[in-house]
């Protein structure tokens, strides 16, 4: 290879660093906020090994640039990756528990819960476990994954009359316009709810991003609860349709009068 072949190669190589760094960044910016709500240690694994990932692709492209095989340097980036899969797969194992938990778990803080041998008051639900206080007063954590594998039973009375519905708002949803538009739809399930509880928005956390809700309704009869948490899911999706359409939307302009 001549002089200006390998000054050509090293410009190739360069070009791939500088552009595998920008993608390095991008992603973890792109993971940070993903996970800003999530534990600040799980955050920062899942952060890591994001860019891991795309550092390795990097490397694997400069040493193609290089003309080197990449056959030894993908078999140390796989050994790699498998051993930082098995270093976080716990952390990560309860954390997307604990996600899918509390959307289908059929219990809050609170609640008085059985799970296998254990049961208790809910007192906390973090993103690693779920604590419970016993009723000789001893605190008990359980991993969030036990509730993906073991049956759960809330022991406390009428618990089947509480449905819980996350939503999820953008940065530029008005939540007072949106509470109202929902309160005025659920108005016509009055029939399948509670009258003595009305429907009712909790906010869970709240950022430039968006705004995360809890939207809890209580049932009339026990047969009412499926059909009312799928009208109600129906019912969230067209409203939050509504609002991204409005969103997307150009304001009005209001033309000068003539001889103003």
């Amino acid at each position: 290879m001549n002089v200006s072949g390998f000054n050509l190669v090293l410009l190739d190589v360069g070009i791939t660093v500088a552009l595998t760094a920008l993608f390095a960044w991008i992603a973890s910016l792109i993971i940070r906020g993903l996970m800003q709500a999530s534990n600040p240690q799980v955050a920062v694994a899942v952060r890591r090994l994001g860019v891991a990932i795309v550092v390795a692709v990097g490397a694997v492209l400069a040493v193609q640039e290089l003309g080197v095989s990449p056959s030894i340097l993908l078999l140390v980036i796989g050994l790699v990756a498998v051993a930082a899969i098995v270093a976080i797969r716990v952390p990560l194992e309860n954390a997307g528990a604990k996600f899918f938990a509390g959307i289908y778990s059929p219990f809050k803080v609170g609640d008085t819960i059985r799970v296998g041998a254990q049961s208790g008051r809910v007192i906390e639900v973090n993103a690693m476990t779920t604590i419970l206080l016993s009723e000789d007063d001893r605190m008990i954590a359980l991993p969030n994954s036990t509730f993906l594998g073991q049956p759960v039973e809330n022991l406390t009375p009428q618990a089947w009359k509480e449905l819980v519905v996350p939503i999820t708002l953008s940065g530029s949803t008005d939540l007072a316009t949106f509470e109202n538009a929902m309160l005025k739809s659920l108005a016509k399930l009055r029939v399948h709810l509670d009258p003595r509880f009305p429907p009712i928005f909790t906010v869970k956390s709240r950022s430039v991003q968006g705004t995360d809700l809890v939207l809890t309704v209580m049932v009339r009869r026990p047969e009412d609860r499926e059909p009312v948490l799928a009208e109600v899911n129906l019912r969230v999706s067209e409203e939050l349709g509504r609002t991204r359409q409005s969103a997307t939307k150009p304001a009005a302009s209001i033309e000068p009068r003539p001889g103003s």
